[in-house]
């Protein structure tokens, strides 16, 4: 590796995300350089520890922490109450959580991830808020946790919600309009031919319960009937649950909407096994527009959340509410878009 560029930069070195840009290396790669932590190896830490003196940086930004008493660090919590077999190595969370981590580090922030199943731990909330490990919080997901999640936003404030809003609420909540959302998955359905509908997902959790309330509004005002099938999102029990809708459903349906993309993939696996074609013999549509749904055979027509757009939104609001800001909640439009399925 070269040595270090001691000559002054461009501008100002005042922040991580500068003098990383001076290091070219990651926000992130400085903030453990800087801590001595050993998952960077030793040359580039003692370059970057160079470079941080020559700018004066280190003893101005540490000294600044500790006035400020912060960590630069930003909890990240998926509560999992809803279903305790679900991994985060689902497509949704991988995804949301890879724009997540962007971002922090580019605000010179670090991440500290933790699955949490509630019933197991019902402290989960209060090991963030009142651990001093961290300077806020992002909850992905309520889940069956609302009434916690109302509780400590009473008392704490640089918390912010991937999630339903709900008028009157306390917690600030980024997400889509669930709700539009599912009317617009019925309404394609509908639009595609299909005249007996079903939902497959869970309709306990509060995402998913306002996406099969918006397509029963429209099935309602169309007179036709929709049939909730409560599907898990754990992938060793979702096919066989998909498989068992089927068999005792499938020939009183044409179309399909799947609570998230994942479900709507695995719903053309049993689909295709069953030899009923798609979308000739059943529509589908499903929700996230997820990379695997233009990839999927057909491809797979969805409900578009703008998940780079919400994890920007969820990091804007978690720093200005670390500078003591009460910010609103941000509810972003879903989109959909039309493929093969429906």
């Amino acid at each position: 590796m070269a040595d270090a560029d001691l000559s002054p930069p461009d501008g100002p070195v005042r922040t991580i995300t500068d003098l990383a840009r001076l290091a070219g290396v990651s926000a992130g790669t400085v903030s453990r350089a800087l801590a001595g932590n050993s998952l960077v190896n030793a040359r580039t830490r003692e370059r970057i520890q160079q470079l941080a003196r020559a700018h004066g940086f280190q003893l101005n930004q540490m000294a600044s922490n500790l006035r400020r008493q912060r960590t630069g660090v930003v909890g990240v919590a998926i509560p999992l109450g809803h279903d305790r077999r679900q991994q985060i190595s689902d497509a949704f969370f991988m995804t949301l959580l890879g724009h997540l981590a962007d971002e922090l580090t580019e605000h010179g922030h670090d991440l500290m991830l933790r699955r949490v199943i509630p019933d197991r731990d019902e402290d989960w909330l209060a090991r963030f808020t009142g651990s001093g490990m961290v300077d806020g919080l992002i909850v992905i997901g309520q889940s069956d946790q609302f009434a916690r999640i109302e509780a400590a936003a009473a008392h704490y404030l640089p918390m912010v919600v991937w999630g339903n809003h709900q008028e009157g609420q306390r917690h600030c909540v980024v997400g889509t309009d669930n709700r539009l959302g599912g009317r617009l998955a019925a309404e394609r359905l509908l639009a595609a031919g299909a005249t007996k509908l079903a939902f497959f997902g869970d309709t306990a959790p509060i995402e998913f319960a306002a996406r099969f309330a918006g397509a029963s509004d429209v099935a309602a005002q169309a007179g036709v009937p929709i049939i909730a099938c409560p599907t898990p999102l754990a992938v060793d029990r979702m096919p066989g649950e998909i498989a068992r809708h089927l068999a005792r459903h499938a020939s009183r349906i044409d179309g399909i909407f799947a609570a998230t993309d994942t479900l709507a993939v695995a719903c053309l696996k049993q689909l295709h096994e069953r030899g009923l074609a798609v979308p000739e013999r059943m529509r589908l549509v499903g929700f996230d527009d997820l990379p695997v749904a233009g990839q999927t055979t057909p491809p797979l027509t969805s409900i578009r959340q703008d998940i780079a757009a919400g994890a920007r939104g969820l990091v804007d609001l978690l720093l200005r509410r670390l500078a003591g800001e009460n910010t609103e909640s941000l509810v972003l439009p879903p989109e959909l878009v039309v493929r093969a399925t429906a």
